[in-house]
């Protein structure tokens, strides 16, 4: 969510751009607050709250890709 030059959102609609079918897992260490469900709500597949355990992040990783 939060990077040098560009936010999570903005990131997102570049990769969506790019290769409109790309997945995309947002990840922040904030709870989901209103930006996140701004950018779930435009399509991204799914969110993790960090911290998480490798265990969580693949079975996340695993639950987007086999999404149609």
């Amino acid at each position: 969510m939060v990077m040098p030059r560009m936010g999570g959102g903005e990131a997102y609609d570049k990769m969506k751009e790019i290769n409109p079918k790309v997945k995309v897992l947002l990840s922040s260490g904030y709870s989901i607050d209103s930006q996140a469900r701004e950018i779930l709500a435009r399509g991204c597949d799914a969110f993790i709250q960090k911290p998480f355990s490798m265990k969580e992040l693949s079975a996340k990783i695993r639950e987007i890709l086999e999404k149609e």
